[in-house]
C-alpha cells in the first residue's frame, strides 16, 4: 500500500515518474506550489517549503540527521557531543589559510583542464570534463595516489549507473569497492607512503577524538563522504555553471568585466539551478509540519532544489539577482550540520570559472541535445558546449603551471 493513504490529508506523488524525471526541478517547484509536504514510498515525508526546510535544519532537538541505522555516516549523521568533536577536528582542514595554501595548486589544476579543451568544437560537458575536473581537484586536496584516479573514474561511471538504474546491488557493490580504495590510502599512509610531505589523511590517522584515535570505520566514512559525496555534487555544479554561461553570453561579460562578482554569482547559478536536491532528517518526537501531525521516528527528506527557489523568500526564484540575502540560500544547507567542506567547493568552482573565462567564450553545443538528470542525480546528464578561443596574455606562464599539475 502506498504511504500516502496512511494519512488523507496529505498529498501522495511519485518522484521516480516520467513526468518528474523530465525535469524534475520544475516537479518539485510544482508540488511545493500546492503543498507544503507530500508522501511516498521513496522519499517518505517530503518537505518543499524553504520556511519548513529551514526550521528542521535549526531544529536538532526534533530533527535528527542520525537517520540511518547500519551506515556510519561522519559527521552527518552523529549528533550532540560526537558531531561537535568531529567538527572540531574537521573544520580546520577547511579554513581560510588552508584553502589559501590549496588555491595555487588547484589553479594550476584548473589551468590543465581547461587547456585541453578542444577549440571551437562541441565538448560532451558530463562525459568527460565535469566528472574528470572534480576527481582531479578533489583527489589533489586530499593527496590520493596519482595511480588511482584512472580507477576512480571508471567507479564513478559505475556508481552514475547503479544510482540511475536504482539496482540496490549494484549500489552496494560499488559502495563496498570505493570503502577498498580508502582503506588501501590508510594502509600506504600508515606505512609512510606519501604523495607529500603533512598530506591530508595522514594528519587525519593522528587526530583524537575524545582523546581516542579516530576508528578505520570512521575515518573510511569520513573520507568517502569528503570524497564520492562532493565528487557527484561537484561535477553536477561544473556541468550547471557551464550550462548557465553559454546560455547567457551578456553575463559572461558581465563577470569578466566585474570579476569580483564571481563568488556571489555562482552561488546564485547553483541556488536557481541545485546541484544536489535532497537530504534526511528523522524525528526524535511527535512535531507538526505544514499543519500536519508527524509522529516520532518518521523519516523527512528534505527538499532543498526547490526549498531554494522558494517564492515566499527569493522574489523572481528562477532569475539571477545578485541583491539577495545569502544566509537565505541553503546550497550548503545551514544550522549544526552545514557542510564543512563548503569553502573547498567554492574555491574549486571559483578557480575554474575563472579560468574558464579568462581563456574561452562559452557557447552552446550545436550538435549535442542536452539532457537532465534525474533522482539522485542532479544537473544535467548530458551537456554539451563549445569552447571559442579568447585572448590571454599569459599563456605562458598558465602552460608551466599546468605541466606542474597535470589532471
Amino acid at each position: 500500500m502506498n504511504d500516502s493513504r496512511k494519512n488523507a490529508a496529505v498529498p501522495g506523488w511519485d518522484p521516480s515518474s516520467p513526468e518528474v524525471r523530465r525535469d524534475q526541478v520544475a516537479a518539485f517547484d510544482d508540488m511545493r506550489a500546492r503543498c507544503p509536504m507530500a508522501r511516498s514510498d521513496q522519499l517518505h515525508w517530503s518537505v518543499f517549503g524553504h520556511r519548513d526546510v529551514s526550521r528542521v535544519l535549526h531544529d536538532p532537538a526534533t530533527f535528527s540527521s542520525a537517520v540511518s541505522a547500519t551506515h556510519v555516516s561522519v559527521p552527518n549523521g552523529l549528533e550532540g557531543a560526537l558531531h561537535a568533536e568531529f567538527r572540531r577536528i574537521i573544520d580546520p582542514y577547511f579554513a581560510a589559510r588552508e584553502m589559501a595554501a590549496f588555491e595555487p595548486k588547484c589553479r594550476a589544476l584548473a589551468i590543465a583542464a581547461v587547456e585541453r579543451l578542444p577549440s571551437n568544437h562541441d565538448v560532451e560537458v558530463m562525459a568527460e570534463f565535469a566528472p574528470r575536473y572534480a576527481l582531479a581537484a578533489l583527489s589533489l586536496f586530499l593527496d590520493w595516489p596519482r595511480e588511482f584516479q584512472q580507477p576512480l573514474m571508471q567507479w564513478i561511471r559505475r556508481n552514475q549507473q547503479a544510482r540511475r538504474g536504482g539496482d540496490a546491488v549494484a549500489m552496494q557493490a560499488v559502495a563496498a569497492e570505493f570503502d577498498g580504495y580508502v582503506r588501501e590510502v590508510l594502509v600506504l599512509r600508515r606505512r609512510g607512503v606519501v604523495e607529500q610531505e603533512n598530506d591530508v589523511v595522514t594528519r587525519l590517522l593522528s587526530e583524537r577524538v575524545h582523546g581516542r584515535a579516530i576508528t578505520d570505520e570512521e575515518l573510511v566514512s569520513l573520507l568517502r563522504v569528503w570524497t564520492a559525496g562532493e565528487l557527484a555534487t561537484v561535477a553536477a555544479s561544473v556541468g550547471i555553471l557551464v550550462g548557465y554561461l553559454a546560455g547567457h553570453a551578456g553575463f559572461q561579460a558581465k563577470l569578466r568585466a566585474h570579476p569580483a562578482i564571481l563568488p556571489e554569482a555562482i552561488d546564485e547559478i547553483l541556488r536557481i539551478h541545485p546541484p544536489l536536491l535532497t537530504s534526511r532528517r528523522k524525528t526524535l518526537r511527535e512535531t507538526h509540519i505544514g499543519g500536519q501531525a508527524i509522529p516520532a521516528g518518521e523519516i523527512l527528506t528534505l527538499m532543498w532544489a526547490t526549498a531554494n527557489r522558494d517564492p515566499a523568500v527569493f522574489a523572481e526564484p528562477a532569475k539571477m539577482r545578485l541583491d539577495r540575502n545569502p544566509a537565505d540560500n541553503l546550497l550548503y544547507g545551514a544550522g549544526l550540520h552545514a557542510c564543512p567542506g563548503a569553502p573547498l567547493s567554492r574555491l574549486t568552482l571559483r578557480v575554474l570559472v575563472e579560468e574558464l573565462l579568462r581563456s574561452w567564450r562559452i557557447q552552446p553545443a550545436t550538435t549535442i541535445v542536452p539532457v537532465n538528470a534525474f533522482y539522485p542525480a542532479a544537473g544535467f546528464q548530458i551537456l554539451g558546449a563549445r569552447f571559442v578561443a579568447a585572448a590571454d596574455p599569459g599563456q605562458g606562464a598558465r602552460e608551466a603551471a599546468a605541466a606542474e599539475y597535470p589532471p
